[in-house]
């Protein structure tokens, strides 16, 4: 089931914040609940995921797109991920995300996220994410402009350009 507590308070305490820098760092965070636990009393990897979502409502509320968003009608999807899961959850632990736009080319936008327990990670996703109009992938360009800022190109990290050039060399479709 989808957190939708979660969210309402997630997208009410970004509205409350500071507005954050295109390139700044959002940072929220929760409690592991009981029913966030699969089987071996670990954070569920789909809850996981699902929660990432929530640090990426945060960084666009609290940077302005998603007011943008909501102006022209536009969507913001999902285009392929990456996750590392390197520590657990437990019940009750409380957790701090961490999100953060890391780059732009001229179709996806990529971006950074991380989950930290007591001060350490635990695990991190690199996400691509593009800006849709009417199921269609938009040109960053348009959304940069409807942001006012058509001059903003920040430098692509090496790792997430590489990422995403052996991401392109996946078989579409699918093999198996």
């Amino acid at each position: 089931m989808y957190p939708v507590t979660r969210l309402l308070l997630v997208c009410l305490k970004a509205l409350r914040a500071k507005p954050l820098a295109v390139d700044g760092i959002s940072e929220t965070t929760f409690r592991c609940r009981p029913w966030d636990l699969d089987m071996f009393m670990e954070m569920n990897n789909g809850r996981v995921l699902t929660l990432y979502d929530l640090g990426r409502f945060d960084l666009s509320i609290r940077t302005g797109l998603a007011r943008v968003l909501k102006q022209r009608k536009w969507g913001l999807a999902v285009a392929g991920s990456t996750v590392r899961y390197r520590k657990r959850i437990r019940a009750f632990d409380k957790v701090t995300m961490r999100t953060q736009l890391l780059g732009i080319d001229e179709k996806w936008i990529f971006v950074g996220q991380s989950m930290w327990v007591k001060g350490k990670p635990v695990s991190s996703l690199l996400v691509r994410t593009c800006v849709t109009e009417t199921g269609r992938a938009l040109p960053t360009a348009d959304v940069r402009q409807a942001m006012n800022m058509e001059n903003w190109n920040p430098p692509m990290p090496d790792w997430v350009q590489n990422w995403h050039m052996s991401d392109q060399a996946r078989p579409w479709p699918p093999e198996p």
